[in-house]
């Protein structure tokens, strides 16, 4: 008789089945370079992240203007992360991650040179910032669907806690040294890193291997973007996987209201905590994901994780104790973390090649838009109802409506890795070229 899996490994037991599982890093030497060069950049880009909204509050005093970067970010956003994706799956991923990172460098020198001028101008702050936003979206697409390609299929899910723990540590020490960098150095010296940082990552990616588009790959247009939106339409445990993510980022996502929270707490001393509180909350999965690798049931862990998220927010809208509210803002960080990793191992382990890119695109939005759309719901609703209820509020309708979503998509509650049809599928295809480069290897030899 055969299996369509295999059956699972005990595992690592004690405290080594806590820790990362490292065998993405230990296998592969392509998701080593990726993986450093995620690293670097994360740390220059969190410093620009930080230098951009304060040279504009120094140069025009207002909180609107400093606002508007989110505007002007939205837009090139969702239209190249659509567009991003097609251009992923047609082209090949390699040279358009460097060039979109070689391009991103560039950008920073342009930061850099208007900061260094006597009279710093403001709209051209404006442009890099919505052109900065258009080439990460069109590099996220190819990032995300080359790691299936460069990590084994059973090492998927370490692979994005890894990549998880890399963000959360550039979310952790990124802005903390770029204040110290602003404050004491000047807006010079934070655009200056971001652009060394651009320089390292650059001849890291030039390094991987090359990763050519699938054999068939449409030419990237809108009907291949369709086409991928009608893909990830009928595959309903998949679409569960973005409806839950939209929900849990637009209805509980409460940064836009910590400045508030801590005013109304009485302890402003706890601001630069609560922004922490959630990326430390995220760091500590992933320093402990060693189990995920053992779960198989992702849509479950997903639902799971994004009602812990809200149910998490909402506790900390009703507690009164600053320090309450920072545990729960750290154990709602840890939901998110749970949610995400698994989100990335549905996606990685059953999407075919080909479309791969484009499903990635999708992803972008459901993760981007998702957060900046829930910072104007927190504050229209703090507005009508005041801070804390606009929080707790939100959380609750959160668990309400991934709840609901669960009930409705009764197939991403049932996704077994070891019995998905795609998963399977996928599995046999890699194992197949797997065993053919391996002959061929040894005819050669």
């Amino acid at each position: 008789m055969t299996h369509d899996a295999p059956e699972p490994d005990a595992g690592p037991t004690g405290l080594r089945a806590l820790l990362p599982d490292l065998s993405p890093w230990r296998a592969s030497r392509d998701f080593r370079r990726l993986w450093l060069s995620g690293l670097i950049t994360n740390f220059g880009s969190f410093l620009t992240l930080v230098a951009l909204p304060v040279q504009i509050k120094e140069l025009t005093g207002s909180a609107a203007a400093v606002g508007a970067i989110g505007a002007v970010e939205l837009v090139p956003l969702v239209v190249f992360g659509l567009y991003g994706g097609a251009l992923a799956d047609a082209w090949d991923k390699r040279k358009l991650i460097v060039r979109t990172e070689a391009g991103q460098g560039l950008l920073s020198a342009a930061l850099l040179v208007n900061a260094l001028m006597p009279s710093p101008a403001v709209w051209p702050l404006y442009v890099i910032a919505a052109l900065t936003s258009a080439l990460a979206a069109v590099q996220r697409p190819a990032l995300d669907s080359l790691i299936p390609r460069i990590v084994a299929h059973e090492h998927l899910p370490a692979a994005a806690s890894l990549n998880a723990v890399r963000w959360q540590v550039g979310g952790i020490a990124g802005p903390a040294l770029a204040g110290v960098v602003v404050a004491y150095a000047g807006l010079g010296w934070a655009y200056a890193v971001d652009l060394l940082t651009f320089l390292v990552s650059v001849l890291l990616v030039a390094g991987l291997a090359a990763s050519p588009a699938s054999h068939g790959a449409r030419g990237p247009s809108w009907a291949a973007i369709a086409e991928g939106a009608r893909y990830a339409w009928h595959r309903k445990e998949l679409l569960g996987t973005y409806a839950v993510d939209l929900a849990a980022m637009f209805l509980a996502m409460p940064l836009a209201l910590l400045p508030f929270l801590a005013d109304e707490l009485d302890a402003e001393w706890s601001l630069g905590l609560m922004y922490a509180a959630i990326p430390a909350g995220s760091l500590l999965v992933g320093l402990s994901g060693g189990w995920t690798s053992r779960v198989h049931r992702h849509g479950r862990m997903v639902v799971l994780a994004a009602a812990g998220w809200g149910l998490a927010i909402a506790a900390a809208g009703i507690a009164g104790n600053v320090w309450l509210v920072l545990l729960c803002f750290v154990l709602a960080g840890a939901c998110d973390m749970v949610s995400g990793v698994f989100r990335g191992a549905m996606w990685n382990q059953t999407i075919p090649d080909e479309l791969r890119g484009r499903l990635a695109g999708i992803e972008l939005l459901s993760y981007s838009v998702g957060p900046q759309l829930g910072q104007v719901r927190a504050g229209g609703m703090a507005a009508l109802t005041g801070v804390r209820a606009s929080v707790w509020s939100g959380g609750l309708l959160c668990a309400g409506a991934v709840a609901l979503l669960a009930l409705c998509l009764p197939t991403m509650m049932r996704f077994d890795v070891r019995t998905n049809e795609h998963a399977v599928r996928l599995r046999k295809e890699r194992a197949a070229a797997a065993g053919s480069g391996a002959g061929s290897a040894t005819v050669e030899g």
